[in-house]
């Protein structure tokens, strides 16, 4: 119980940097809804009819495809319209050094991660009763987090580490832990489920907007790190693997 108390705390306290991961926005919602009337599939085609409809690019998609401290970038319905009818979201995960993905869950899909750079710690707690699963994800391994179970990811490393993200609905939803404190849920109610003076509008006004799905973590890895608040580095930033081995990718 005090063991689960204590990831509790420590995630919870992931979540005070931003009120939510990033919300994807239907970038053609008339694209989206012809191919939605469509009658068949040679009738989709004809809505995309050039190869640049079926090519998604994400180190264009600005400012989600980032390194400081990192983001999540999605290709499902709403960012890509050749995702739509599908059934599935393929996100690419950056984080950076010292940065996390705060704590949050996925109503409507289970979200298979696998890492392709880097070392990535995951937690996951899936319901009340359950324990925790700690997976250490370094290059071409993988876990799974069931439709709804709470998770979160770090990278306590100086270097950036990568993951892809696939996802069992093209419309999965996020919900970040720390929203309790910004949805407009009755402060007492919050502070009666905490046990403790945590909710009040003074302190949901303290936590950050909303950014790119990423946040920088604890002060010590970044200190350890040298990266500043800014998210530069004291001496310039660390080769990646890739680098270091001279695949420039």
């Amino acid at each position: 119980m005090f063991r689960q108390l204590a990831l509790s705390t420590a995630l919870l306290s992931t979540t005070l940097w931003q009120r939510a991961v990033a919300v994807d926005e239907t970038r053609q919602p008339e694209k989206i809804a012809q191919l939605d009337t469509a009658a068949t599939q040679l009738d989709r085609l004809k809505i995309l009819p050039n190869n640049e409809d079926w090519v998604f690019d994400f180190t264009a998609q600005q400012p989600w495809y980032n390194w400081s401290p990192g983001g999540v970038t999605n290709m499902n319905a709403a960012t890509f319209p050749a995702a739509r009818g599908n059934g599935l979201t393929l996100a690419m995960l950056n984080l950076g050094g010292c940065s996390i993905l705060p704590a949050h869950f996925h109503p409507r899909a289970s979200n298979y991660v696998v890492s392709i750079e880097g070392n990535t710690t995951t937690y996951m707690y899936e319901e009340n009763g359950a324990h925790t699963i700690t997976a250490v994800l370094t290059k071409g391994k993988a876990t799974i987090f069931p439709a709804g179970s709470m998770h979160t990811m770090v990278n306590n490393g100086c270097e950036n580490a990568q993951l892809v993200s696939a996802l069992s609905s093209e419309d999965a939803g996020t919900l970040n832990i720390g929203a309790v404190f910004t949805n407009g849920f009755p402060p007492e109610l919050v502070n009666a489920a905490l046990g403790g003076a945590y909710a009040s509008p003074e302190f949901a006004a303290k936590i950050p907007p909303v950014g790119t799905g990423a946040n920088y973590g604890t002060e010590e890895c970044r200190q350890r790190c040298g990266i500043k608040t800014d998210g530069s580095y004291q001496g310039g930033p660390p080769q990646s693997a890739n680098e270091k081995s001279g695949n420039k990718g």
